[in-house]
């Protein structure tokens, strides 16, 4: 691995980490969930000895940005060995710019719900994949709700795509569950109106929403004024409490979402995390979600990886990330391969908040 030794050894008293996390476009809207959640994980690690013995630090980068900027970010800081590590969540598109400068240097942990698929050597995947949280809850909606033809509607770049030709796969698969049509809008888009049309023409029952952030609650809004959801209901991997407030309590009935947490999800490790992110922030914080929670999961992990492998030198942590388990705020969460397997929920919202009705991936083997 080129020069990780020699970044890891410039500064020995800290691990400095760049978080890259959005805090523009359409997904900042959950960038401060996420930025808090940092926090909490940075406090809970260094009072706990920290990463092996050094103190963790954040060096937040704006995951918001365009991909080339935020990858000469974090370029800029790993050349200069400011940071020895990436972690965080940011769309597919500027994972894609960060593998392309960090791969082979340092630790890159990505928390992010994303297409499946990434086998970088020495980036470490967190988040759900496709397989585990949006082909199960198809199968949920066609069994439970009779719910079987689908109008994908997602932004124009890699996630979303590539989610949905999974999706179309699944689909040709399966008896009775089919896709009639797919809208994607460039990412930023305000006006939904054509892509409501298309929902309407397409006859379709469900909508499958791969779209992001604010981009996502433009378009509840428009679906909604549309009358659709009095016909259709939504299934979105990616909506969040912060999406729910900002789509408004008229906007989101049947609307469904599929995650490895949510702050209404009733474990005893759930709970407790949600009850320590309230005694650190209060009760003024932003809303806690999948996105934060995740980026809480990226930090732990590197900890716990560190402390399995005694080193945080890029060989020996990528020798021992398969089959690391410990329990975290998501349960019990497995290392295969570099993906983080997990137990993932499905949830129906009510007003503004979510109701967990289903478990629809177990927790991993042992």
């Amino acid at each position: 691995m080129r020069g990780a030794t020699a970044l890891v050894s410039q500064r020995q008293d800290s691990l400095d980490v760049a978080f890259v996390i959005p805090r523009s476009g359409p997904e900042g809207i959950f960038g401060p969930s996420c930025e808090a959640c940092g926090k909490l994980a940075v406090d809970e690690i260094n009072s706990a000895s920290g990463v092996l013995t050094r103190e963790l630090r954040l060096h937040v980068v704006n995951g918001g940005q365009a991909p080339e900027r935020v990858a000469r970010d974090v370029d800029a800081l790993v050349r200069a060995g400011k940071v020895q590590a990436v972690a965080g969540w940011h769309i597919s598109a500027v994972r894609q710019q960060i593998d392309r400068v960090v791969a082979g240097r340092v630790p890159y942990v990505y928390s992010t719900l994303y297409e499946g698929g990434e086998r970088t050597e020495g980036v470490f995947l967190t988040g759900e994949t496709p397989d585990r949280q949006v082909l199960p809850a198809l199968t949920w909606m066609a069994r439970e709700l009779a719910v079987r033809t689908w109008c994908i509607v997602g932004d124009d770049y890699v996630w979303p795509r590539a989610s949905a030709r999974v999706a179309r796969r699944f689909a040709r698969r399966s008896a009775g569950i089919r896709v009639l049509d797919e809208v994607f809008v460039p990412l930023g888009t305000e006006d939904f109106a054509s892509a409501v049309r298309r929902v309407r023409g397409s006859g379709a029952r469900g909508v499958l929403m791969f779209l992001v952030g604010s981009d996502a609650v433009r378009f509840n809004r428009a679906f909604v004024a549309a009358g659709l959801d009095q016909r259709c209901v939504r299934l979105s991997p990616l909506m969040e409490e912060n999406m729910l407030l900002a789509s408004g309590v008229a906007n989101t009935r049947d609307l469904y979402a599929t995650a490895g947490f949510f702050e209404a999800l009733v474990t005893s490790a759930g709970l407790d995390f949600s009850r320590r992110y309230v005694e650190r922030f209060g009760i003024t914080a932003p809303a806690l979600n999948s996105m934060g929670e995740s980026c809480y999961e990226a930090l732990t992990f590197m900890a716990r990886l560190a402390e399995r492998a005694g080193s945080i030198e890029l060989d020996r942590l990528c020798a021992a990330a398969d089959e690391l388990a410990y329990e975290s705020p998501r349960g019990v969460v497995r290392m295969v391969g570099n993906h983080l397997l997990q137990s993932v929920y499905l949830a129906r919202a009510e007003g503004l908040e979510f109701d967990v009705i289903a478990q629809l991936a177990g927790p991993p083997r042992s």
